[in-house]
């Protein structure tokens, strides 16, 4: 699927907003959305989760099955050796869920200088982890954690009641750990989204405000801050269109659309697999169902890295990830 393709149906209820579609867009400032050197494998481990947040543009919960077998996992775990990534990223709905992650991760740590967990902290707290959590440690597994604010009504509005008070239990084991603590070289990151149809505040405020609060509050220490868009993809943008603030939401991202942000886009350098093998430029164009370059590819069929300047596949979620600052 390519840029003048028409909109799955996944994406059909933001393309129909009265905005200006995302390829014109980027061809009004005489750019073009093309792959990049890719250095990041992206691997998303299934979608079933313990939480059915509002914003969740995969729309993971309690009710999906979707897990990446054994079979899968030596699939991408043989592609990592043949491509050699710079960056493995170990992602969605829960991870902690697949019980195959352990395996995973003593698999694929030896493959990439870098290996980043986005750990649900309340999953992480379920599961039977003490486990997961030293393989982590020993293996300097980056801990990627979700936590959108620090109160617990905005929270707990938007995952579910009790996940703040669950989330800060998790964060203190980890800076137990040594994660997030000065000199231990265990990252701890945190990432936060906004609870409604807005657009994220500053990010370097936004991370010396967290920082202030938690230490204060919990006691509790992180390393870095992400701020995002919601994405107009899934649950998301079935909440806010019923809502009745999909239209207003996606003229606000398309109105602070920012061609410097493109550039450095994720699905520029981005290689993401699927729980069944299938490839993608990126997490959300996994969520539209538009496949890597626009072409159905399983993870066994491909020899190395996507070739450079292949076009990737647009929508207008995209506006999400080049709304202001962009998507980090």
């Amino acid at each position: 699927m390519h840029q003048n393709q028409a909109p799955t149906d996944k994406e059909a209820s933001a393309e129909k907003i009265q905005v200006e579609l995302f390829s014109r867009t980027l061809a009004r400032h005489g750019l073009d959305l093309r792959k990049g050197e890719t250095s990041t494998l992206q691997i998303n481990v299934g979608l079933l989760c313990n939480q059915m947040c509002r914003h969740c543009h995969l729309e993971a919960g309690a009710s999906r099955s979707e897990l990446m077998d054994r079979d899968t996992i030596d699939e991408v775990v043989a592609y990592a050796k043949r491509a050699r990534f710079q960056v493995v990223d170990i992602t969605r709905g829960a991870p902690e869920m697949n019980p195959h992650l352990g395996c995973l991760i003593e698999t694929i740590a030896p493959l990439t200088p870098r290996l980043m967990l986005r750990a649900n902290l309340t999953a992480l707290a379920q599961q039977d982890t003490d486990y997961l959590r030293e393989l982590c440690t020993v293996n300097r597994v980056v801990i990627v954690a979700s936590f959108p604010s620090i109160s617990g009504s905005r929270t707990d509005s938007l995952r579910g009641k009790g996940v703040l008070e669950k989330s800060v239990a998790m964060l203190k084991k980890l800076n137990e750990l040594g994660y997030g603590m000065d000199g231990t070289g265990l990252e701890l990151n945190l990432v936060s989204n906004p609870t409604g149809a807005f657009l994220p505040v500053s990010q370097s405020q936004a991370e010396k405000r967290f920082k202030a609060d938690l230490r204060r509050k919990w006691g509790l220490a992180f390393n870095n801050l992400f701020t995002s868009a919601n994405v107009p993809l899934g649950r998301f943008l079935v909440w806010q269109r019923d809502s009745g603030n999909l239209e207003s939401y996606m003229q606000k991202l398309s109105a602070r659309f920012n061609p410097c942000t493109i550039e450095g886009l994720m699905c520029r350098t981005f290689v993401s697999v699927n729980w069944d093998g299938y490839l993608y430029d990126c997490d959300f164009n996994l969520a539209r169902g538009a496949y890597l370059g626009g072409r159905k590819r399983h993870v066994s069929e491909m020899a190395g890295l996507p070739e450079p300047g292949t076009r990737i596949p647009t929508g207008n979620h995209c506006y999400a990830c080049t709304a202001g600052s962009g998507f980090t």
